[in-house]
């Protein structure tokens, strides 16, 4: 693979994960027209104008939109932020005057920059503020936890956290409320779990998870923007999906799979659907990519990475789902 140009650095804040694999996926022709729709520190953006895109960036935290003001200057006029939820990038596009992309890149899940803000309450290793809003507007996790029952709880931490004893650590967090900073829903959830000091993993790390995908409703903002993606995405457009998390990285797969006629004759899982088959909007995905070892060795956050990625076909968008179709629980259960 060759190397990326060099007409704009990495930023040293933060080296996205699988970085030149996603250059790579996307095949960027120089004057082409990318989206980078979660665009954070701005790594991939970077990239991509690098390799000779005009991008159009998209974040729903203030935060990452005002920090990026920088390279919008430094880009001349071939970068676009705007500041919304990827959910909704057909719109977004639409709104300005753009119907058709050549590429959309999505990196799912909390920022590096966002962890490593103590006041923005994402991380059990900065006390701070418990907060976890990617938005900064909304229910934050310590209005969530401290209304929320038991039950409610426990499901969270199971479902997104893979918690196996979901159940004792929502009762520990029910009988420690009210709770305002990381630091002591870290403790609460230690002492529930007997975490010995010292021990390597952290099992907080599981459940913080759990809450922030919750709070953020980060599954169905995913379901969301895959179909928004296949709506913008022009015929040999390509997509690419970096995720961080199992049940993320199912979902991304599904839809990928049925998008591109994988799943034409059902599963055990779901019966063969009772009307006509539509046509394949991708083209069957490219093997998903993980981080080599050396990537592991300097970015410690990559180990849990997938790539996958796909091209966009000729065929009309699939319309909107119904009420009865599946969602993104049925790919949490499967």
């Amino acid at each position: 693979m060759t190397g990326l140009p060099s007409e704009l650095p990495r930023d040293p804040r933060h080296d996205p994960v699988l970085r030149e694999e996603v250059i790579a996926a996307l095949a960027i022709a120089p004057g082409e027209r990318h989206v980078d729709a979660t665009f954070g520190a701005g790594g991939y953006t970077r990239a991509m104008l690098a390799a000779g895109a005009d991008v159009v960036a998209c974040d729903r935290d203030p935060d990452a939109i005002a920090e990026g003001q920088a390279l919008v200057e430094e880009a001349g006029g071939r970068l676009t932020l705007v500041h919304g939820r990827f959910g909704e990038i057909d719109r977004l596009l639409a709104e300005r005057g753009i119907d058709t992309v050549d590429g959309i890149t999505f990196d799912i899940g909390v920022s590096s920059m966002q962890l490593d803000q103590g006041e923005r309450g994402f991380s059990f290793q900065k006390d701070g503020p418990l907060d976890m809003r990617m938005a900064q507007e909304g229910e934050s996790a310590a209005d969530w936890l401290n209304r929320a029952d038991e039950a409610e709880i426990a499901d969270v931490l199971y479902h997104y956290g893979d918690e196996r004893q979901s159940r004792r650590v929502a009762r520990a967090i029910v009988a420690a409320r009210p709770l305002s900073r990381t630091g002591e829903l870290a403790t609460v959830i230690r002492k529930a779990l007997r975490h010995p000091p010292g021990a390597p993993k952290d099992p907080s790390t599981k459940s913080f998870q759990a809450i922030r995908i919750h709070i953020n409703g980060e599954l169905d903002e995913l379901t969301a923007g895959l179909a928004a993606a296949e709506r913008v995405l022009r015929p040999g457009g390509r997509l690419a999906v970096v995720s961080f998390h199992s049940t993320e990285d199912r979902i991304v797969k599904n839809f990928l799979r049925e998008r591109s006629g994988g799943d034409a004759a059902g599963s055990r899982h779901r019966p063969a659907p009772t009307t006509a088959a539509r046509a394949a909007t991708f083209e069957t995905p490219a093997r998903k990519v993980r981080p080599g070892k050396a990537e592991e060795a300097r970015n410690p956050r990559a180990r849990s990475a997938t790539l996958r990625s796909a091209v966009r076909s000729a065929a009309p968008a699939w319309p909107a789902r119904s009420m009865g179709e599946s969602t993104d629980k049925e790919a949490i259960s499967c």
